[in-house]
């Protein structure tokens, strides 16, 4: 509609070309799964936020969470002022991952910082628990992955659309075939690999789904070799 073609025609005055833009429409409420436009029209949501708002939009339960946090306090930073709430999503957090073990929560930004939050453990642990010399503990990751757009991923990644023209790129990351344990346990035999990066579903690459076995062998093989497992279960 025309409302949506003004606004959108701000919008590539004041953003960055490089966030795309998938559909002309521009929303101005929602309730469940319906969204409705700028121009009056009503469709349904197939994106979900990327598949993010799994109960839709404007769910009352969620609407009296909001208002009720902001009634009490905006931003307080949980490293400066600790607040309930946020301990509560992390003792959920830990108990609805599945395994006996130890878990501790991280709050971040984004999928892309969780990774290199990841990567950073499994080098960090490398160095101190199995001795590798700082600056040569390696990464194994999968052909064809995508875990985020910050530098240092968009370097492991095997598209060129991904890299080209940002590098130089920071090394110490093996790339396997996905869904394959003979190239696994070869990759393992390396020296100096600190972690395996698992996309447990193969998401930009085509959506690709492993075999019933590969997990669970996958993770025997990382942990006979001593080697983090990491999954990256966004998509």
């Amino acid at each position: 509609g025309p409302k949506s073609k003004a606004i959108i025609a701000r919008r590539e005055q004041a953003t960055v070309s490089g966030m795309a833009l998938l559909t002309p429409v521009v929303i101005d409420h929602a309730s469940g799964a319906a969204v409705t436009d700028v121009d009056g029209n009503t469709l349904i949501d197939f994106a979900g936020g990327i598949a993010v708002m799994n109960i839709g939009h404007g769910h009352p339960k969620v609407v009296s969470a909001i208002k009720d946090q902001a009634e009490k306090f905006t931003h307080t930073c949980f490293m400066v002022n600790p607040y309930e709430p946020a301990v509560r999503l992390a003792e959920k957090l830990c108990h609805i991952t599945p395994g006996g073990f130890l878990k501790k929560a991280l709050f971040v930004n984004s999928g892309a910082e969780a990774v290199e939050t990841a990567v950073k453990a499994a080098r960090k642990w490398a160095y101190t628990v199995k001795g590798v010399p700082d600056g040569e503990a390696r990464i194994l990751v999968f052909e064809n992955n995508f875990h985020g757009r910050t530098t240092t991923i968009v370097g492991f990644s095997s598209g060129a659309e991904y890299q080209f023209g940002f590098g130089p790129f920071t090394p110490g990351f093996i790339r396997i075939p996905y869904n394959d344990l003979a190239a696994l346990e070869a990759a393992l035999k390396e020296e100096n690999v600190a972690g395996f990066l698992v996309e447990p579903i193969q998401g930009e690459a085509g959506v690709f789904v492993p075999d019933d076995n590969y997990i669970a062998e996958a993770r025997r093989l990382t942990r006979e070799h001593e080697v983090l497992f990491v999954a990256d279960e966004v998509q």
